[in-house]
């Protein structure tokens, strides 16, 4: 365990009182402020912005430094972690076959050494939180909490004939949201895992888990063409149609992927409060074809948030350079440059998101009263140079900064310090998930 080990870097430990200073703070308050300032961080929340004489337990110099929100992946699987390569290349319906049957073959140890190689992949480069979909959240969230990140964490719905869990899915997932209701950490979310799996029944009993326990449901939604299609011909109606006329739709759901939409389901979706979490960099391996229409649901208001998806699609969890991908994609469709531009892109991917997940209130943001998630870049990193008050916000979307970032702090706690992971082992889950990935290939 590194020397810095201590309890300001202990998930477990008492928060103590942090100055960061000397930064240049990217804000993303309501008035998208960039300051040469100080935080001051006590019992995990930012208390104040700004000069301060406060005596404090531990200082951590910023100087030539972005000090930013941390980023918030709003649809991925992190314990695929481990299925890194493992389907590379492949059409889609041989990718799905493949996944499948790998996934298959884990068990609750791979599941949760997998999670735990995904979490410190996040902190290094620079999300402090993470809506993920799966199963085994209980096993997730054991990972989520030893390493220190905030996770939103959705338990797998589905007809139980098409499930692979023990137990009943709706069943396991009521006691999952229940047995993590109070954590500060591990938020639980009921995950129906897509309309091609659930019948009406399992949706709206799943909406009836999320609505009694005060949370949200996250789904898989028009993610292809095919699966489009082939839903219009068992019901006679596009799924978001189908999802608006049974009344599943509800305020405060996420939807990811959404690339497959008609102007007509975007208002539907906007009339239901749903946000889209979009997924370009794996839409775009998996060839699934189509762009997700950004700026037509920017325009219906619905709150546009961004994932990377899973390690077996995209390859990492690199949400700097989701940002750069999403930007990207959407001037190169449009054939205008102007289309997404940087600060609605970083946007999204941080109070934006926040928003999607109901906690504007809470991250997303450096505010006095928010929870201290925050990530130090450093602008000398030759990536990052030359970093000026004009262009941070442009270099933080196109530059490539998650080689740059050297700290991570989550909750007020440090999971990254000087480039350090200090929560816990990282050689011992690297070797570990390289054993477990030997085993599993090895099948």
């Amino acid at each position: 365990m590194p020397d810095s080990f201590n309890t300001l870097s202990h998930p477990g430990g008492r928060r103590l009182k942090l100055a960061i200073v000397n930064g240049i703070l990217v804000t993303q308050n309501r008035n998208r402020q960039i300051l040469r300032d100080n935080l001051l961080v006590e019992d995990g929340v930012i208390t104040k912005v700004g000069k301060f004489r406060d005596r404090v337990d531990d200082t951590l110099d910023a100087t030539d430094c972005i000090v930013m929100p941390g980023l918030i992946n709003c649809h991925t699987h992190v314990s695929m972690a481990l299925m890194r390569g493992m389907a590379d290349d492949l059409k889609l319906e041989q990718f799905l076959e493949k996944t499948f049957s790998i996934d298959a073959l884990r068990t609750p140890e791979d599941i949760e050494i997998g999670a735990e190689l995904g979490c410190i992949e996040m902190a290094r480069s620079g999300t402090t939180c993470f809506l993920d979909l799966y199963y085994s959240q209980d096993v997730i969230a054991r990972a989520v909490e030893r390493v220190g990140l905030r996770g939103y964490l959705g338990w797998a719905v589905l007809d139980e004939e098409h499930t692979t869990q023990k137990g009943k899915p709706l069943a396991n997932c009521e006691r999952f949201v229940k047995e993590y209701a109070d954590s500060t950490l591990v938020n639980p979310v009921v995950a129906p895992q897509g309309v091609y799996v659930c019948s009406d029944d399992t949706l709206m009993a799943a909406k009836d888990i999320a609505s009694r326990a005060g949370t949200f449901c996250h789904y898989h939604l028009s993610e292809t063409r095919r699966e489009v299609y082939d839903y219009v011909r068992q019901k006679g109606l596009r799924p978001v149609e189908h999802l608006e006329k049974i009344g599943f739709l509800s305020k405060g759901d996420v939807a990811a992927h959404c690339v497959w939409l008609t102007v007509n389901e975007l208002k539907a979706l906007a009339r239901g409060g749903v946000s889209a979490a979009h997924c370009p960099t794996s839409n775009m391996k998996l060839a699934s074809g189509g762009v997700a229409p950004l700026p037509e649901m920017f325009d219906e208001g619905i709150c546009v948030c961004l994932g990377t998806d899973g390690c077996s699609s995209n390859n990492s969890l690199d949400m700097f350079q989701e940002m750069k991908t999403a930007a990207l994609l959407q001037k190169s469709s449009r054939w205008d440059a102007s289309v997404m531009p940087a600060q609605k892109t970083l946007d999204i991917a941080t109070i934006g998101a926040a928003r999607a997940l109901g906690a504007e209130r809470e991250i997303g943001s450096l505010e006095p009263g928010k929870r201290a998630d925050i990530v130090v870049v450093d602008g000398r990193n030759p990536a990052m140079t030359p970093t000026r008050l004009d262009n941070i916000v442009a270099n933080l979307v196109y530059a490539g900064p998650s080689k740059a970032v050297r700290d991570t702090i989550i909750d007020g706690r440090f999971v990254l310090r000087d480039r350090q992971i200090v929560c816990v082992d990282e050689e011992r889950i690297v070797d570990g998930a390289a054993s477990a990935v030997n085993r599993l290939l090895s099948v």
